[in-house]
């Protein structure tokens, strides 16, 4: 009898490494698309056609960003595209409709090019696409296995009915599962005008929950968004938007920075304006935030690519839905008070480098908390250099609104 139970015992065993290896050959890896830099993506990026050129792209570059990802309207332009951005440091996320209608043809044609970051499948599906999209996603792999296939989820505020699952974290998780992807993608846009203030919504916070946890499980990274242009009920983004949001995103651990828009799409349908080029083509005062911000992302890399965001809580007297309240650990930075607003911490590892960062959830005012250093713990500054090593004990730092604080020690 024991001897059939073992027998038993190892089929199923052998039967689920033999699944696991599979799911794990057929699941992309991710490799970080810009090397040592820091991915910060333009979504709506420069307009077809006669503005594909290297000036444009060195001015997009010139904002600290990376990678571009236009709305190509056809093959042609995406050549153009990729012709126009050598040289510049900006590659190029493809997307047009010829991926899709001859997948085999467009990625062949275009595989080998140099500026070519990524592949483009759709924006924001719900799980009743997951089925075509891996179809798709499995055209493209087979003829590209190097660079990545990227897609965009819907944000927290869909209702689990229209995505077509019981709750917000089956549908990213099911993403992940059916779709074999190398990395998460989400976007949420939380500051908004309501009764003639500008708020927070705490959706930013649920959302990066979610999307750390489903990371966590699959081992992959996640991206995420910041909104660098007015419509709607979303407002002219000033510097304390900006920030909140990006570094939020950097503290729950997030891979990429990715910016809505970067050009003003020419619709009227939602009033886009003010996004850092206008409709026109010229820079508008959101560009020089922009660039400030991407900048900064960019001399911290070192502290956020490839970092592990391992305990991430808030503090305040308003808990937030799906989110945890913080308890300090055994480290040399420890959080002693905070204001009734809130904030956001988190303990991050990157190697052998340990950082502690605080985040003010309030974009009007700022904070002053109190912590304790014990140990040769070092501020980082905005710059991305180690500042001189904090005194010991009991101090009192400010937060500017919407800012951050980051601590450094090994």
């Amino acid at each position: 009898m024991f001897n059939r139970m073992m027998k038993k015992i190892t089929i199923v065993l052998l039967l689920l490494v033999a699944a696991i290896a599979g799911n794990a050959d057929n699941k992309m890896k991710y490799k970080n698309p810009t090397g040592k830099e820091f991915p910060i993506l333009a979504w709506y990026s420069i307009l077809p056609d006669s503005n594909l050129t290297r000036e444009r792209y060195m001015e997009l570059r010139n904002a600290g960003f990376n990678i571009s990802f236009s709305h190509f309207e056809n093959a042609d332009q995406l050549a153009k595209g990729l012709s126009a951005s050598k040289g510049t440091g900006v590659r190029l996320m493809a997307g047009c409709p010829e991926l899709e209608e001859r997948t085999a043809e467009i990625v062949e044609h275009f595989k080998n090019e140099k500026m070519l970051c990524g592949w483009f499948l759709r924006d924001e599906p719900t799980t009743v696409s997951f089925a075509d999209l891996r179809k798709f996603r499995d055209r493209v792999y087979k003829i590209d296995d190097k660079h990545l296939i990227y897609l965009n989820l819907l944000p927290i505020f869909v209702s689990p009915a229209e995505l077509g699952t019981k709750t917000y974290e089956e549908y990213v998780q099911r993403s992940v599962d059916e779709l074999g992807l190398s990395q998460l993608s989400y976007d949420l846009y939380p500051i908004v005008q309501e009764q003639g203030k500008v708020v927070v919504r705490p959706q930013l916070y649920s959302n990066l929950e979610v999307a750390r946890r489903v990371s966590m499980r699959s081992m992959q990274p996640f991206w995420a968004f910041v909104l660098s242009t007015a419509h709607g009920s979303y407002p002219i983004p000033t510097a304390a938007h900006l920030r909140i949001e990006a570094f939020s995103a950097l503290a729950y651990g997030a891979q990429c920075i990715q910016h809505f828009t970067y050009w003003t799409p020419p619709t009227d349908t939602w009033n886009f304006h003010s996004a850092p080029i206008d409709e026109h083509g010229k820079r508008t005062p959101v560009y020089e935030l922009v660039r400030n911000l991407n900048r900064e992302i960019q001399s911290l890399a070192w502290v956020f690519l490839g970092a592990k965001a391992v305990a991430v809580g808030h503090t305040g007297n308003k808990h937030i839905e799906g989110t945890t309240e913080w308890e300090n650990l055994s480290v040399p930075v420890r959080l002693c008070g905070s204001g009734e607003r809130g904030i956001l911490v988190s303990y991050m590892v990157n190697g052998k480098s340990r950082f502690m960062m605080f985040v003010n959830h309030d974009i009007h005012h700022s904070q002053t908390i109190e912590i304790e250093i014990s140990g040769k713990v070092r501020p980082v500054g905005s710059n991305g250099k180690l500042q001189r090593p904090c005194r010991q004990g009991r101090q009192s730092v400010t937060l500017a609104p919407g800012d951050y604080l980051l601590y450094h020690w090994k």
